[in-house]
């Protein structure tokens, strides 16, 4: 039984679906907010506040201008978790659905054109789809949950259901790369519990792979000479990201009393690593972001504005589409025609698309960071910190984000819808569209550099 036509037309136009779905469970997010019986004071939240919050929650990001644990009340907090499930779970669905017609139609494009015009995805592999990413969610959340509860109860002295309620919280927000936390410091209580620490970044990092990769690696990964490009790029750079990130934050911050200086000495490369995951796109800190020393806080930016792996619940411009550039410039400096990544060589539009993907994200955080200095009076490191933060739906603040205008306010809004859906819907949206040119120009090379 073949899938009906609307179905494999929104499949087709992904970036519509996923506009779509986001937007309206924003309005709905927003109206559930505004009542007065979100809020922890039984008084409607402004909609301002009520719209901050469910975008950041949708989309996953962590952004807030109120504390979550002291404004809501426990149905604003419900809901807000019913809004990170919704947007996690819903991207990581639809963008797995997406990377699989992509891949049908790369496969059967190298077979056969006819083939590819004629193959459609059928109703149950959608309906396998949808069930394996539904339970591969609710399976690593209900881990995490179950290791957080007992950290909390055990080790921590919380009653078993307040235990039980704040492990359930922070292990959605934590798979879900939301950053939403139940205290006002985030993890920084937690900076000297490896179990608490380490149990959340491990979450982020499983959430942040994408479910197509872990699929993939369920069946090969004895066998890494197999994996397909996606898998081998999306691995080894966020390894190389992790590592990379640990040792930076060693370096540039054990000296500062403020931050890693400040932890004991046995719990700093846990509390270092932990800080080089958040910026993956979690938005949790167990360090405080406003300590920070200026090139940590720059560096901190690059992480965040690349991201985590594609058809996860990472936001960000996507490992792949670093990594990718990355295998890129190698190829371009070695003078090979041709980008080979392990044993398979790279289609030229999947090198257009990264390319395109980059630098359409460079230009909105430019165009963001520019109109958020006119808005406020705020210091441009920081300005750029909570765009670059908002648009790659990271969740990470130096502190402003409260005491920003209103209007700076809706741009992060407007930053963390276009950085939800952007990467994947301009990617999906290009490789969907392509179609082979029946003629040729005369070639004529210019001057670079």
């Amino acid at each position: 039984m073949r899938v009906e036509r609307p179905l494999l037309n929104a499949l087709r136009n992904p970036s519509r679906v996923i506009a779509v779905a986001l937007a309206l469970a924003i309005v709905v997010g927003t109206a559930l907010l505004a009542l007065p019986v979100a809020s922890a004071d039984g008084q409607r939240a402004g909609w301002v506040t009520a719209l901050f919050t469910a975008t950041s929650a949708v989309c996953v990001t962590g952004l807030v201008v109120v504390d979550t644990a002291t404004y809501w009340s426990w149905f604003g907090e419900l809901v807000i978790l019913l809004l990170i499930q919704a947007g996690g779970l819903g991207i990581m669905t639809l963008a797995t659905l997406v990377v699989m017609l992509l891949s049908r139609r790369v496969g059967l494009r190298v077979r056969s054109v006819v083939q590819t015009e004629t193959k459609a995805v059928t109703a149950a592999d959608i309906r396998r789809v949808v069930r394996r990413v539904v339970l591969f969610s609710l399976s690593v959340e209900a881990v995490v949950a179950a290791l957080l509860t007992l950290r909390f109860a055990l080790g921590h002295g919380q009653a078993l259901p307040q235990a039980l309620y704040s492990g359930v919280f922070h292990s959605v927000s934590a798979f879900n790369n939301a950053g939403f936390g139940l205290h006002p410091d985030s993890l920084v209580r937690y900076v000297e519990d490896p179990w608490v620490s380490l149990t959340i970044a491990g979450a982020v990092i499983v959430g942040g792979l994408g479910f197509p990769v872990w699929f993939e690696l369920a069946r090969t990964w004895r066998r890494p000479r197999q994996w397909s490009v996606l898998t081998r790029i999306t691995v080894y750079t966020t390894a190389v990201l992790l590592v990379t990130g640990t040792v930076f934050m060693v370096v540039a911050e054990n000296s500062n009393p403020d931050t890693l200086g400040g932890v004991d000495r046995e719990h700093r490369l846990v509390a270092a690593f932990v800080a080089a995951v958040m910026p993956r796109t979690a938005g949790f800190n167990n360090l405080d972001i406003a300590a920070l020393r200026p090139e940590t806080l720059f560096m901190t930016d690059i992480f965040m504005f690349i991201g985590g792996g594609s058809a996860g619940t990472a936001g960000g411009v996507k490992v792949t589409t670093f990594g990718l550039l990355a295998y890129v410039i190698w190829a371009e400096t070695r003078g090979e025609r041709d980008v080979h990544v392990g044993t398979r060589r790279v289609p030229t539009a999947n090198q257009r698309q990264a390319l395109t993907v980059a630098l359409l994200s460079v230009g909105i955080v430019v165009l963001a960071t520019l109109t958020m200095s006119a808005l406020t009076t705020q210091g441009f490191d920081v300005i750029l910190f909570e765009t670059v933060s908002a648009f790659a739906t990271v969740g990470l603040s130096t502190g402003i984000t409260a005491s920003l205008p209103v209007p700076a306010q809706l741009v992060l809004v407007a930053l963390m819808f276009i950085g939800r859906i952007g990467p994947l819907t301009v990617a999906s949206a290009m490789a969907l569209r392509e179609r082979p040119r029946l003629y040729q120009l005369p070639e004529e090379r210019t001057i670079v550099g």
